[in-house]
């Protein structure tokens, strides 16, 4: 296979470590803290983690540690959507493992928890894990989205790591996988398996976070490479000075990427979706507010601009998820009259009623079709296919004629709309996001080393360098609420929204006015790999002003 030149030169970097991780691993112990809890349903929690529910905070110490020499064997299993430094989590993995015992061995369950169920694993050597170290992507040994959750499952997982004498699993994965973990770890500690489990935090979208999880990882060199098109896009914008670019990013439950993306490339107009919930604002309420903007650059000879939109967004105006959830619950009590409709739009504004029927009714054809396409596993709809983007800009489109016809706007608009997802999932991880997942992924075979079940691997202090960084652990069930899922309550990793008071959101506000008004553009550039600290290591702006508070 040929390789580029960064390619090769990426194999060759050495990625940074906690300075505790840096000790002899045998001299490391692991230290225990107060015991914790959940921040709601303390009780409901305890009844259904009987196990592992308030355990206690973990970090790491010198000392002598002869439990680190047993031999093990681990089963790596990569859960859910891709994260840049998914590979280096398995390469810190390795290194620790077989420091610790160079008989050890890493399996890899092949296509995510299916590997485990279809009993799938791929043994990883040192020849497998050197072509991956410091790249993107999870083609390792692949990903996916099954989910264990019944007894049958849990049974399963059982035979399958006692065949192959698997005594713990590392699953790297976002909210959802680190639920099933703690339930997997849950169950096996009840059945007396002899099997531990361990999470690792990943996503992109950056809403699997706390004090202990400062960020997910991925999360650094998705919105780095995220910034580097919106700036090229910018600079373009400001060169042809014609178009107005609606750019979509990911993050469907959270609007981290687009609140980083803004602090770092200061576009003319960011939504963020949690605003708009607390506002309540409606559709056209932001419509009226991006057509005032482009109204105002326009009087000033600016008929130019950039505007970024989260995935998520629509889901949280009011009227537009309270339309989404009618919608879910309609297509699934009466899927087979809907499928029978030759007009399914027609259909559909047939059996909605009052202002969901008037709100459906006003939207773009294209933008109701893809509100009816096929829901995901759980029934609800792919907020990802709804162009966003596009539908703001039909609609801003149509006020600005409304505009231009009262003498309220006289300058041109000409649109190009943009979505920026999978350009970033599998993109060479930033130095940052290299030396965080290899931080993860070795600091989890030291909980595993630690004898401890589940837990999720955390490194905190990231705005420092890494030889500041701090490695230890939490229990998952720490992160837990309970959510009504399909009619019933189930325990979930709590989704980390963006905080309004929090710093981050408030340098965004602050400065966002003069951003409309201004064209105060900032071109990140590609992500460095080589150079001095403050170009190639440095964290995101949201890391380093959440730790200024």
């Amino acid at each position: 296979m040929k390789y580029s030149p960064l390619q090769q030169q990426r194999y060759r970097y050495k990625p940074k470590l906690p300075k505790i991780l840096q000790e002899e691993i045998h001299s490391i112990v692991p230290v225990f803290g107060e015991k914790t809890e959940s921040e709601t349903d303390q009780q409901e929690l305890k009844k259904i983690f009987p196990h592992t529910y308030g355990k206690p905070v973990v970090s790491f110490a010198q000392g002598s540690n002869q439990e680190m020499s047993r031999k093990r064997n681990i089963g790596a299993v990569l859960s859910g959507g891709q994260a840049p430094g998914g590979h280096n989590v398995i390469s810190g993995i390795f290194d620790a493992l077989r420091e610790a015992n160079p008989e050890s061995k890493l399996f890899g369950f092949l296509g995510g928890p299916s590997g485990i169920l279809d009993d799938k694993l791929l043994e990883l050597t040192p020849e497998i894990i050197d072509e991956y170290r410091n790249t993107g992507g999870f083609d390792i040994i692949g990903s996916g989205r099954t989910k264990i959750e019944t007894k049958e499952q849990y049974d399963r997982c059982a035979e399958v790591c006692r065949k192959h004498s698997i005594d713990s699993l590392v699953i790297i994965g976002g909210d959802d996988s680190n639920t099933n973990a703690a339930l997997l770890a849950e169950y096996f500690l009840q059945h007396d398996a002899g099997i531990s489990v361990i999470g690792v935090p990943k996503t992109i979208d950056g809403d699997l976070k706390n004090q202990y999880i400062e960020t997910s990882f991925g999360f650094d060199t998705a919105t780095k490479t995220y910034s580097e098109l919106i700036g090229n896009i910018q600079r373009d914008s400001h060169s042809a000075r014609k178009y107005w670019h609606f750019i979509k990013l990911m993050g469907r439950s959270a609007s981290h990427i687009c609140l980083e993306c803004a602090l770092q490339t200061q576009p003319n107009i960011a939504l963020i979706s949690e605003e708009v919930a607390r506002k309540k604002q409606t559709l056209h309420q932001i419509v009226e507010e991006i057509s005032q903007v482009i109204a105002a650059r326009s009087k000033a000879g600016k008929n130019y601009g950039v505007v970024l939109v989260p995935e998520g967004l629509i889901e949280f105006i009011p009227e537009m998820g309270s339309l989404i959830g009618e919608l879910n619950d309609l297509l699934a009590r009466r899927s087979d009259e809907f499928a029978a409709s030759e007009d399914t739009v027609g259909w559909v504004a047939q059996a909605l009623a009052g202002d969901l029927k008037e709100t459906f009714s006003s939207l773009p054809r294209d933008i109701q079709l893809q509100l009816l396409m096929d829901r995901d596993p759980h029934g609800n709809v792919q907020v990802s296919r709804i162009e966003t983007e596009k539908l703001l800009i039909l609609m801003v489109e149509k006020r600005l004629q409304d505009m231009k016809q009262q003498g309220e706007f006289t300058g041109s608009f000409s649109s190009q709309n943009h979505f920026f997802g999978y350009e970033g999932r599998c993109a060479f991880p930033s130095n940052f996001d290299a030396d965080y997942c290899y931080s993860l992924g070795y600091n989890a075979f030291m909980l595993i080393s630690a004898g401890l079940t589940g837990y999720i691997s955390s490194v905190t202090n990231l705005a420092s360098p890494a030889d500041e960084w701090k490695a230890g652990g939490i229990p998952i069930t720490m992160m837990m609420n309970l959510e009504q899922r399909h009619g019933t309550k189930k325990p979930v990793i709590k989704k980390a929204l963006v905080e309004l008071e929090g710093a981050p959101f408030a340098t965004f506000a602050a400065q966002r006015e003069t951003w409309a008004s201004e064209t105060s553009f900032v071109f990140p550039g590609a992500i460095q790999y080589f150079g001095p600290p403050e170009v190639c290591d440095q964290p995101t702006a949201t890391l380093k002003l959440e730790h200024q508070q």
